[in-house]
């Protein structure tokens, strides 16, 4: 009782200083800009961590763990999937979209980007995508919600259906407060926990068994195919399309709308290059110990965990390991994973909701005052779906993000790619490849065909289609040329 008293206690005051964060940028909100976008000030470290913050959430500490726990060093191929996309999301879209956001009259959302880019006035290019993310933002940010409801449910025992909604109760309500400024700031502050608690844990937990050879030594006799990177845990090998699937996380990268969002938002595309290196040390070292987590342990528990229990490995591990105080801080950042994530998705959602379609449809007319308070309505509703759809305890939170992450890397990866690089894209194609990669997605997740992960036939469709229909379709018009050819002029 006394050791769950303090844990709470430290719970209590990270989510205070959250929450006074947010407040505090409540009062600096005064525009559209200043809340999506923080009106395009963020430094080079703030825009690298808040990135990763919001790209890892629980899955990186619960998911990733939890699937490491079963099968050893095979999720490693996930890490590495992971780790070369963001480092060619890093080098090769951030500058190039930070600038023609701006150039493309200051666009705020990524669907606002494509209806400039293209000097789109049907509003399809607003509306269309915003539906395909409001889809997969109630799936992605139901994976936060159900990551808070296991954590509270396991740490303190609170039945599953109460945890999540304190978990989300949280998230949602520095997100409604503060906009994009609270939301990245509090990002840089989660993302050092993380980084720190993904770390502690694997490696006192090895010293604790003896250091790095007694720890491998153990895993080996326990089950010697968790060392092993291209063997499944039942003893068969890892075949080549299960292989291409691990390693496809990695494109889904170019169309997360989350992350993407970081690169439009940072003071200068000079800020990049130093961003860029933060960034690619925090993914790598925080990917191999989020494996390490799972298979140390694996042999460090001497209770199995079965099912959905095994993606709650790093909390148990850390419960047993560390003293009150200091396991209220680490599991703090499990929170701090989790809120970081999901407070990006609420407030990419919100901004579609009423940037794409509020605006668009409804009120053509509305000030910005207007649309920030039917944000902030809008994640209240999108919040209240995805707990909703959280309500089951047994769902897998990888699992979730997996569905969530093909869907926007197939719909909106290959369109932002060929929006920013081929000149000759034309709306028309843009539009059919968004349709395509998420209309693939949702019908390949339910039928599993070949056992591929779905994100690479969404992600190859939708490709394939922007180019027949662009090369088909008539060329762009002079204006929206001009501006493609003045991003390419400028120094990036």
């Amino acid at each position: 009782m006394t050791r769950d008293i303090a844990i709470i206690n430290t719970f209590v005051v990270y989510i205070g200083l959250m929450m006074a964060i947010g407040i505090y940028y409540y009062r600096r909100t005064r525009n559209m800009s200043d809340y999506f976008l923080g009106n395009r000030k963020l430094g080079a470290w703030v825009t690298s961590m808040s990135a990763e913050a919001s790209d890892m959430s629980g899955w990186m500490l619960m998911g990733v763990p939890g699937f490491a726990y079963l099968a050893g060093l095979n999720a490693g191929w996930i890490a590495v999937g992971i780790a070369i996309g963001t480092w060619a999301n890093w080098r090769f879209v951030a500058a190039r979209l930070r600038i023609y956001t701006e150039l493309a009259h200051n666009s705020l959302t990524l669907p606002e980007f494509l209806e400039n880019r293209f000097e789109d006035k049907s509003g399809l290019l607003r509306m269309i995508p915003a539906v395909f993310i409001l889809i997969f933002f109630i799936i992605y940010t139901s994976s936060g919600f159900v990551s808070a409801g296991r954590l509270f449910e396991t740490v303190f025992g609170i039945p599953y259906e109460y945890a999540i909604f304190i978990g989300a109760g949280s998230v949602v309500f520095y997100t409604l407060i503060g906009g994009f400024l609270a939301v990245s700031r509090t990002d840089f502050i989660q993302g050092v926990m993380m980084f720190f608690a993904i770390l502690v844990v694997p490696i006192t937990a090895g010293m604790e068994m003896g250091g790095f050879t007694a720890t491998v030594s153990a895993i080996d006799q326990v089950q010697h195919s968790m060392l092993e990177p291209l063997t499944k845990p039942d003893g068969t090998t890892l075949g080549v399309i299960e292989l291409i699937s691990l390693l496809a996380w990695g494109i889904g990268y170019f169309g997360q709308p989350h992350i993407l969002v970081r690169f439009m938002a940072v003071s200068s595309s000079k800020e990049l290059k130093q961003a860029t290196r933060i960034a690619m040390t925090w993914v790598i070292l925080s990917l191999a110990a989020a494996v390490a987590v799972g298979m140390v342990g694996r042999v460090f528990l001497t209770t199995p965990l079965d099912g959905t229990e095994s993606e709650t490995v790093f909390l148990v591990m850390t419960n047993i390991l560390f003293p009150p105080v200091v396991a209220g801080m680490i599991l703090s950042a499990v929170l701090a994973a989790i809120m970081s994530t999901a407070s990006s998705q609420l407030l990419v959602a919100a901004s579609a909701f009423a940037q794409d379609f509020y605006r668009t449809l409804i009120r053509k007319e509305a000030n910005q005052k207007e649309l920030v308070w039917i944000s902030r309505a809008s994640v209240l509703v999108i919040a209240a779906l995805a707990i909703l759809l959280g309500l089951n305890p047994n769902s897998f939170i990888l699992d979730m993000v997996s569905y969530a992450w093909a869907g926007f890397g197939a719909a909106f990866g290959p369109a932002i790619l060929m929006s920013l690089f081929w000149r000759r894209t034309t709306r028309n194609g843009v539009l059919t490849g968004i349709v395509v990669g998420g209309v693939t997605v949702l019908v390949w997740k339910q039928f599993a065909l070949f056992g591929l992960y779905e994100i690479v036939p969404g992600f190859l469709f939708s490709l394939l289609a922007i180019y027949v229909v662009s090369k088909f379709d008539r060329e762009p018009d002079a204006a929206v040329t001009r501006t493609f050819d003045a991003v390419g002029e400028s120094k990036i």
